[in-house]
């Protein structure tokens, strides 16, 4: 157990989630997952709620209480899907496009402040290992 990834992963992202969750409360007064469905939806105007789950790995119970929270917030509409009754698609208001735009930034100088202690051949082993991370489990 030399070097403890799993342990160092775990606590490296805990830190990082709770570092940047406290700044997008702060600056924009979303949560960063909130922050990051706004930037979903953005990029895909009128998407269904399920690809959302999807795309940000939530259970259905976790993403109807996030949606319902941004709609009761003034940063998303839903609307019925016209191809099925019992879906909603999911767009941003002008709230919502305002967050996205101040978010951007937050999100810019996040990524600044993790790369900031490491050089360029760094980095680009630390992406190889995340990615190598996202693909084999």
């Amino acid at each position: 157990m030399k070097h403890r990834l799993f342990y160092l992963l775990n606590t490296a992202q805990h830190r990082v989630y709770k570092y940047a969750d406290q700044h997008a409360e702060h600056d924009l007064g979303v949560t960063i997952t909130q922050m990051g469905a706004l930037f979903i939806i953005n990029e895909n105007e009128g998407c269904l709620l399920k690809e959302l789950a999807s795309i940000l790995q939530l259970n259905n119970s976790a993403l109807t209480g996030l949606a319902n929270r941004l709609e009761q917030n003034g940063l998303i509409k839903r609307k019925p899907c016209p191809d099925d009754g019992r879906a909603s698609r999911l767009y941003l208001t002008k709230l919502g496009k305002s967050k996205v735009e101040l978010a951007i930034p937050l999100t810019r100088n996040l990524n600044q402040a993790i790369q900031n202690d490491f050089n360029e051949e760094e980095l680009k082993t630390i992406v190889k290992f995340l990615h190598h991370l996202i693909q084999n489990f």
